[in-house]
């Protein structure tokens, strides 16, 4: 079965997306389906051929209504800044395409809900890209918190740390502009943390948040939306970030549990801190992006005399997306050969292949790019308010 792909947007996350679709079926041959990176589309035709060619494209297209229209395009990806992740969505999902859409799913909770509405009423499957579960260290902690290895969970702390925006000199990009992005790092960073806290440890019951803009206008520049990273020209005319730079922010669980989650692009000489742990009556786990393959194990019922973290290498036949089906042996590479960041999205896309095969959409889908909205908007108001903030239910 080949599911037709037209993709919008052909930067980071479009090269990314673009890799997953021309590896997954070396890396999953038991797939029942099988991407074609048929049209990838974008304003810029000079841009959007380049990267047609780099990226492995048959076809471009420069107007998404068209592509949407196309009888040949079964799956729809959004790869896009925020504002129009919605629109396109909603437009997919009545052409009855499929739709694999990039985080955040929207800019607010309300526009989430209309998404979600839309694919349900549609009957087609969606995706939401929170590639971060299926790190097989991330899949391995979710596997032992089910298996009660850990006991009684009472912690999350999440940190997700990059210092990309550190020079004040730095150009104004889609990322600092509300009315693109719809928030800063909440939406940009903290969003992954909250996505793992609910599939790890279960539903957000309230919320206390804090935000800081630390440089408040930087340099505007022609460049400035194209993700080439042009360097700040002396005397460019300045620009208003209405953005978050840093977020802090306290959470209850459903269950009982703490969490604390903290997200910045201004913390000097970290370049994609990802991590989490979490503590429960038996034991804690610890995951570090910037260290996939391991994943920090503290069991809290060994002999005192052998009591420690250990690393498990996240790498075994026998761990998450690392082994094929029925004892074939390695998956990607022999133990310990590690596998790195591309590998994530391979693994999200076999998954949603694997929905598409069977007609169902897989986890994280547009319900989960709700509750993780609702979140993120709780926190907003938390830090408008400075108090305590329920989470709404979906």
């Amino acid at each position: 079965m080949e599911v037709s792909v037209g993709m919008v947007g052909y930067n980071f996350m479009g090269k990314a997306h673009s890799n997953a679709y021309r590896q997954v079926g070396m890396f999953f041959p038991e797939l029942a389906a099988r991407p074609v990176q048929k049209v990838i589309c974008g304003r810029n035709e000079e841009r959007v051929t380049a990267a047609a060619q780099q990226l492995g494209w048959e076809e471009t297209e420069t107007d998404f209504d068209r592509l949407v229209a196309r009888d040949d395009i079964d799956l729809i990806d959004i790869s896009t800044p925020n504002n129009v992740h919605i629109p396109m969505a909603i437009k997919a999902a009545q052409a009855g395409k499929h739709v694999f859409c990039e985080k955040p799913l929207a800019m607010n909770l309300a526009e989430a809900r209309e998404g979600l509405a839309a694919v349900e009423q549609a009957g087609i499957v969606h995706m939401i890209c929170h590639n971060y579960r299926r790190a097989p260290a991330v899949s391995l902690a979710k596997q032992m918190i089910d298996d009660g290895i850990l006991g009684t969970i009472y912690h999350w702390r999440a940190q997700y740390l990059q210092d990309w925006l550190l020079d004040p000199q730095a150009p104004m990009r889609w990322r600092m502009r509300k009315e693109v992005a719809g928030s800063g790092v909440l939406g940009d960073l903290m969003a992954h943390s909250i996505d793992l806290a609910l599939w790890l440890m279960g539903d957000i019951d309230q919320v206390a948040c804090d935000m800081e803009t630390f440089v408040k206008q930087r340099p505007l520049l022609e460049k400035v939306d194209t993700g080439l990273g042009a360097e700040a020209a002396e005397g460019a005319e300045m620009g208003t970030v209405d953005v978050d730079d840093g977020a802090i922010a306290l959470a209850r669980f459903a269950n009982g549990a703490l969490g604390t989650f903290e997200a910045t692009r201004f913390a000097a000489g970290r370049k994609n801190y990802n991590c989490f742990e979490i503590n429960g009556s038996r034991g804690s786990v610890r995951f570090n992006l910037e260290r996939m393959n391991e994943l920090e194990y503290y069991n809290a019922e060994d002999p005192a005399d052998r009591m420690g973290f250990q690393v498990i290498q996240a790498t075994d036949p026998g761990h998450p997306f690392m082994g094929l089906p029925e004892g074939g042996g390695p998956r990607y590479w022999p133990p310990a050969h590690i596998i790195g960041y591309e590998h994530t999205f391979i693994n999200t896309v076999a998954d949603l292949m694997r929905g598409i095969a069977a007609g169902e959409s897989p986890r994280p889908n547009f319900e989960d790019g709700v509750k993780v909205q609702a979140v993120l908007e709780a926190c907003e108001q938390a830090a408008d308010r400075q108090e305590w903030i329920k989470v709404e239910s979906i």
